[in-house]
């Protein structure tokens, strides 16, 4: 049996530099690839006249696919990843021989979150994203415990924030308030998956965690303490564990 490769989508309002702390250890061991999603990292946001939507970003993600001449991986991402990843499942099911979803949840943007991307989308366009946008996020990205006794990984976090295209942040909001509920997807997926959340993650808590569990057939939940949405951050040894010890469920027969 062959191991799949894994590929790992990050997280909003960063880059591919979430997984530093993860990706050596997990490359031990498999073939992990680490991309950055269009507009933000080092990766370019394509002119278009299209509303900004996840299916392109998920497009992206197929296109890669192709030119490592990988048929299937299994694909996984830490929030904005996890919606993208979902998103890669409903465009190419093929494609996907498991699910890592890591801080995320199933379920579409509520009017109020919706209206929020809208305003970060606008503040972006008139301000840039200078101190606020870091500054707005890193109460929600990060448990208190973490904030209180790691000032070097609150600012490693904020410097990944504060380095990103302020075009790539504004597309990015936009695209994610169009989302649909992927319940019924990952229902009737039949992939294997593994859930990760932070015991102190208050955007994506573990009852939206415990919620894509149910509706998925054999679904591993690992729930992380002391973490709160960044767990590939704040606690990288559990989720390298939680990954290697949940992979071989996932092997290509």
């Amino acid at each position: 049996m062959t191991e799949l490769p894994l590929v790992l989508l990050h997280a909003f309002p960063l880059d591919s530099r979430m997984w530093n702390a993860v990706r050596e250890p997990l490359a031990s061991h498999l073939r992990v690839i680490t991309p950055d999603q269009r507009g933000l990292g080092r990766s370019p946001l394509p002119e278009t006249d299209r509303e900004p939507n996840l299916e392109d970003a998920a497009r992206d993600v197929v296109a890669l696919l192709d030119r490592l001449d990988l048929d299937r991986v299994v694909l996984g991402g830490c929030s904005m990843g996890g919606y993208l990843a979902m998103a890669v499942l409903r465009l190419a099911p093929e494609r996907i021989g498991g699910l890592v979803l890591i801080d995320t949840k199933a379920t579409p943007d509520t009017p109020e979150a919706a209206q929020t991307r809208l305003d970060v989308a606008a503040r972006v366009g008139n301000e840039g994203i200078k101190t606020w946008l870091a500054d707005e996020n890193l109460p929600n990205l990060l448990a208190k415990s973490t904030r209180e006794q790691r000032p070097e990984l609150v600012e490693t976090v904020r410097e990944i924030i504060e380095s990103q295209p302020p075009a790539g942040i504004s597309w990015t909001a936009l695209a994610l308030r169009t989302r649909p509920d992927s319940r019924d997807l990952l229902r009737e997926s039949g992939v294997p998956a593994l859930v990760i959340v932070g015991e102190e993650d208050p955007i994506t808590p573990v009852a939206a965690a415990g919620a894509i569990v149910e509706v998925m057939d054999g679904a591993t939940l690992v729930v992380l303490p002391g973490s709160g949405h960044l767990t590939p951050l704040e606690d990288p040894a559990g989720v390298v564990e939680a990954i290697l010890s949940w992979y071989p469920a996932t092997h290509e027969k």
